[in-house]
């Protein structure tokens, strides 16, 4: 299989979603690999590099889309690439369709195979190409939570951890999944007074036996949130509901609660955002200010660390892409029914129920087009 790598064109998106060992490994199976000059740039990855790992460099993305029979990326494609993608190719990247119609109508368009990372998920429930740019973003979260509450930045001038004699921020974390676990634990290392919320029962009892006193486990609904946010200094919204448009849970009512000048880190804005009053920036622009309260929905977070970022997320998407290249995906769909799970649109039908729901799409089981 030829595989295709382009360079990110997504504002700020500095990962690249193969690493030379990678490629290596993909050479050596047999496969060829076509990398865009200058992709792996910003993660420290030159373009020497890639060609002594058996890489053949293009020039542009046009011949990437052109040539390659499965073109992975770290990022959806955007708009200039929609045109570019063949019928037939296999589209593997991060693509969180059901909050952004625009993109799925095209990929629909494009009768292309479309493997979503986002989705692609193991029996035990957990997301294995999502969990480590989760860690990721978790962790994020609270160094620009942190940041955001200087005065400076628009915040109300709180030291998250506080000092002796004085008082720590409170920090409300939405979600306990990866990206709530760990923002909790970055906040509870920095000293804050933190408030977990979930709304699986077990989850809670796991999280108030693994954490540091000062993060306080609750159940998560709407008076407790209600409740919380008037004393919040920070507010995660970590929540996601797999390949789903993220519930809206904090409510414009509920800002007009909060303190001025505190802070709002809004993780699931890929998913559309867990606060009704986000709308996803960039690292260029990260915030934005309503009713007093600063808002940070930076849609990919994790393209500012990127060489942590590309290591952590290409650790995880080798295997699979390396099945996919080696079977072909409807074999491998057949044989993993993780990957089975990460299809969204093939040949332009909509194979994820969450996305034909969130946009009143018909939707297909993917065993219909693997028989």
């Amino acid at each position: 299989m030829i595989v295709g790598i382009p360079k990110e064109i997504k504002s700020e998106e500095n990962r690249v979603c193969m690493t030379p060992a990678g490629v290596e490994v993909m050479v050596k199976s047999g496969h060829e690999v076509l990398v865009e000059k200058s992709a792996g740039i910003g993660s420290d990855f030159s373009d020497d590099a890639y060609a002594r790992a058996g890489a053949k460099i293009v020039h542009t993305p046009k011949q990437i889309y052109a040539d390659a029979d499965m073109v992975m990326h770290v990022k959806e494609p955007l708009p200039p690439e929609y045109d570019l993608i063949r019928e037939g190719q296999i589209i593997f990247t991060y693509l969180h369709l059901a909050a952004d119609e625009p993109q799925t109508r095209a990929l629909i368009k494009s009768k292309a195979v479309c493997i979503a990372y986002e989705t692609i998920q193991k029996a035990d429930g957990s997301l294995p190409l999502l969990t480590p740019m989760s860690e990721v973003a978790g962790r994020m979260a609270i160094q620009e939570g942190a940041k955001f509450l200087e005065m400076p930045q628009g915040g109300h001038g709180i030291l998250l951890g506080g000092v002796p004699g004085v008082e720590p921020a409170t920090v409300m974390v939405i979600g306990g999944g990866v990206v709530g676990t760990n923002a909790a634990k970055m906040a509870c290392g920095l000293g804050a007074k933190v408030y977990l919320l979930d709304m699986n029962l077990n989850r809670l009892r796991y999280l108030s036996d693994v954490m540091p006193a000062n993060c306080f486990t609750l159940m998560s609904n709407p008076a407790t949130i209600r409740k919380l946010i008037k004393k919040a200094d920070v507010v995660i919204g970590a929540v996601l509901i797999p390949g789903a448009k993220a519930p809206k849970l904090v409510t414009r009512d509920m800002l007009k609660t909060m303190k001025n000048g505190s802070v709002l880190v809004d993780v699931a804005i890929d998913q559309g955002g867990c606060f009704e009053t986000s709308k996803a920036t960039t690292h260029g622009n990260p915030t934005f200010i309503i009713d007093g309260v600063v808002h940070y929905c930076v849609a990919n977070m994790p393209g500012a660390v990127a060489k942590t970022s590309t290591l952590a997320l290409t650790n995880a998407t080798l295997p699979y892409a390396l099945q996919i290249a080696n079977q072909g995906w409807k074999k491998a769909m057949q044989d993993n029914k993780e990957i089975k799970l990460g299809a969204n649109i093939i040949e332009g039908k909509v194979t994820y129920k969450a996305v034909a729901v969130a946009f009143g799409l018909i939707y297909t089981p993917v065993d219909k087009l693997l028989n």
